[in-house]
């Protein structure tokens, strides 16, 4: 019974609100469209542009570099103990970068040291 009763009062004010018909007063619509148009002006007074961090570029021409040379070292050379020590050799330093490159991001501030920011056209440009 008293679920009903809350219901049907719910319904009730659901129903007065949708026959509301206030509308806002026109110093306040004006206020609203000159803080907009403020904002605008702001926007589009400061650039507009897109952050491309490259702090994982070494580390990945690193890796990459080193991976060839590993490659190059066991299909040229014919010892196998030497080519196993040289490609262990390019493996190690491939590692070391990438243990570098974390350690580097972790202690400073490389994210944004190593930032390009390229100006884009947008909406408001």
């Amino acid at each position: 019974m008293r679920d009903n009763r809350s219901k049907t009062e719910i319904e009730e004010a659901i129903r007065a609100s949708m026959k509301m018909t206030d509308v806002p007063a026109p110093e306040l619509n004006n206020e609203l469209k000159a803080a907009l148009y403020e904002q605008e002006a702001v926007l589009r007074k400061q650039p507009v542009t897109h952050a491309f961090s490259l702090w994982y570029m070494p580390m990945i021409l690193n890796l990459i570099t080193f991976s060839l040379l590993a490659v190059l070292a066991l299909t040229t050379i014919k010892n196998v103990y030497l080519s196993y020590f040289a490609a262990g050799v390019c493996f190690y330093v491939g590692v070391a970068g990438i243990l570098i490159t974390i350690i580097g991001v972790k202690r400073t501030n490389l994210k944004e040291d190593i930032t390009i920011r390229i100006e884009k056209r947008g909406i408001l440009a």
